[in-house]
């Protein structure tokens, strides 16, 4: 069966590589002597997400060996975890997490990791959450289990979506390595003051862009954007979630009235989602359906952040036209 939730939401307003070597010992002295035992190994980072491990990975750079918990493309909110993530864990010497509720399975993992060493670092330590606000329009008799706009009980997690947050993430990122592996500090300062300098530009592009289509009003159909709407006075009036079972052809024209009197001027879905009920939604609303990225797939180089970041700036310039 199927739910529709409408939740609105008006907005307001590389890197110098180390290879960890002990004393004044050159690397190919090292590897003349053939002695790894010389070597210092690499402080151990994994990243939760697609979005903390790109911005993760930009901050370490070489000096630390980065690798991701859960796969691109899975539905994080939704997910369990697998033997394969207990012993990342369990090996690791630092986690990174987006925090603000996102990976509620996490906790249980760390536990059965049993890793008491371990340096747990909250990128989105210091940013202040916004709560989902709702009137909520049920179709049909039951929801259905699968959703796109969910509760979270510390707020809206999706903060990677505004590139002024997303700088704050990074410094948490940057801060929490420097504190587990201080004779890197240098390397993560350098990595992390360009990758925010990236980030101001990427902030600027999107203000002078959408400065032009002020209170712009869209409908998503994954509640990601309540920050880039309010940074970028835009406004996420409508979170439809998408059923698995196809709705009824009452139900269809019971959103279509309901998200009429939003005055909106752009659909937007999830890269990839194939589904009848956007489809329908944007002939009967006579709106091109145009896809926006929440970042939660992807790419793992660090520059995929600004590629598909400029993608959706795009996608909001033409639906907001």
């Amino acid at each position: 069966m199927t739910l529709l939730i409408f939740s609105v939401m008006v907005g307001c307003n590389q890197s110098n590589s180390n290879q960890g070597t002990t004393g004044e010992q050159s690397p190919r002295a090292q590897e003349a002597a053939s002695s790894p035992s010389v070597q210092e190994p690499k402080t151990k980072v994994v990243a939760t997400i697609l979005p903390i491990y790109l911005f993760t990975k930009a901050v370490a750079g070489e000096a630390a060996d980065v690798s991701i918990l859960i796969p691109p493309s899975t539905e994080i909110h939704e997910y369990q975890a697998t033997p394969d993530n207990v012993r990342a864990i369990a090996t690791a010497n630092v986690l990174i997490k987006n925090g603000l509720g996102l990976e509620e399975f996490l906790d249980n993992t760390v536990k059965n990791a049993q890793n008491p060493q371990l340096t747990q670092i909250d990128a989105s330590k210091n940013i202040k959450a916004v709560n989902e606000i709702s009137p909520v329009v049920k179709t049909g008799t039951k929801s259905h289990s699968h959703s796109h706009a969910h509760d979270h009980a510390e707020g809206n997690p999706h903060v990677w979506l505004d590139p002024v947050l997303a700088k704050q993430q990074v410094a948490n990122i940057r801060d929490g390595l420097i504190a587990a592996d201080p004779a890197n500090k240098t390397i993560y300062q350098a990595n992390a003051e360009a990758y925010i300098k990236e980030l101001d530009n990427l902030h600027n592009e999107f203000q002078q862009t959408l400065q032009k289509t002020p209170n712009c009003t869209f409908i998503t159909f994954h509640d990601a954007f309540p920050y880039l709407a309010q940074r970028y006075n835009l406004k996420q009036v409508a979170v439809v979630q998408i059923p698995e079972d196809q709705l009824s052809p009452a139900d269809v024209q019971k959103t279509v009235n309901t998200v009429k009197k939003y005055n909106v001027k752009a659909l937007f879905s999830e890269p990839g989602v194939d589904n009848k009920l956007l489809t329908s939604l944007s002939k009967d609303l006579n709106l091109t359906l145009r896809p926006l990225s929440s970042l939660e797939s992807g790419e793992t180089n660090p520059k995929y952040y600004f590629q598909a970041m400029k993608n959706n700036l795009q996608t909001l310039e033409a639906g907001c036209k």
